[in-house]
């Protein structure tokens, strides 16, 4: 198992990518900290992690807000020790609008649960990790912080700037024995927050919900989505010991769509 012994915080844990890497961690030997907004959700996965015979903990948490966040940290460390793994999932898409049309705090909220969420937890995270000489932090930005589409700034900056938190981060971390990486995904259709942005963007558009996919996929080398598996898969490899000579990068697991 890769990640045996280790325990790992992951937001937005409920469901898509984020549930998806939760049971892939789970399933190879780390106890997880799953936190999101809703109960239900994260409920779910702890059930399905301790039915399988993993160690899960659900803590509902906006990571918006700093003393969720302290929470989140809390059940890590009084249920399971410490916090060898964060994975800074949480995530919403936001308004489907202009750049002029968005207000200020349309904006706020956007970049609150994306970047400043991850300072928050990144923050909690490194003091642990710096102390026992080892740790990883792991960002699921997004292939819009590469790449231009229209009506989605707040969640294209907020993802661009995920990724400057990981290049610093992990430049002052390196030599501490902690290492920080990206993920940038490109459409994973299965998800909600892709299903609901297609339908927005097919009726914006005037075009059907299946034209408007099969015209964005068209422009990835694969043609096709990505699935949350195939991110969980990745991020299994970046917070596994057979990245160890890995950091301060972005991996783009998007079909072939980004290029640096």
């Amino acid at each position: 198992m890769l990640l045996i012994e280790k325990v790992a915080v992951i937001t937005g844990g409920g469901r898509g990518i984020g549930r998806a890497i939760a049971l892939n961690f789970a399933g190879e030997g780390a106890a997880v900290v799953v936190a999101a907004r809703t109960e239900s959700e994260i409920q779910a996965v702890a059930h399905e992690i301790r039915d399988a015979g993993g160690r899960a903990a659900a803590v509902q948490a906006d990571v918006a807000h700093e003393k969720d966040c302290e929470r989140v940290f809390q059940a890590g460390f009084s249920q399971f020790g410490k916090v060898d793994i964060l994975v800074n999932n949480a995530g919403e898409y936001g308004p489907v609008k202009p750049v002029e049309e968005i207000t200020p705090a349309e904006w706020d909220g956007v970049i609150a649960v994306h970047l400043r969420g991850a300072y928050l937890l990144t923050r909690l995270a490194l003091p642990g990790m710096y102390a026992r000489g080892s740790g990883v932090i792991l960002n699921i930005s997004s292939l819009s912080a590469k790449s231009a589409f229209g009506w989605g700034s707040p969640y294209a900056a907020a993802k661009a700037g995920m990724l400057g938190l990981t290049r610093v981060a992990a430049a002052e971390a390196a030599r501490k024995g902690v290492r920080v990486n990206a993920i940038c995904p490109g459409p994973v259709t299965e998800t909600k927050m892709s299903k609901d942005l297609g339908a927005t963007l097919a009726e914006k558009l005037g075009v059907s919900k299946e034209d408007q996919l099969k015209g964005f996929l068209g422009t990835i080398l694969q043609g096709r989505g990505q699935t949350a598996n195939e991110i969980a898969a990745a991020a299994l490899f970046l917070c596994s010991d057979q990245a160890s000579a890995i950091t301060g990068q972005a991996l783009n697991a998007d079909g072939g769509a980004a290029f640096y």
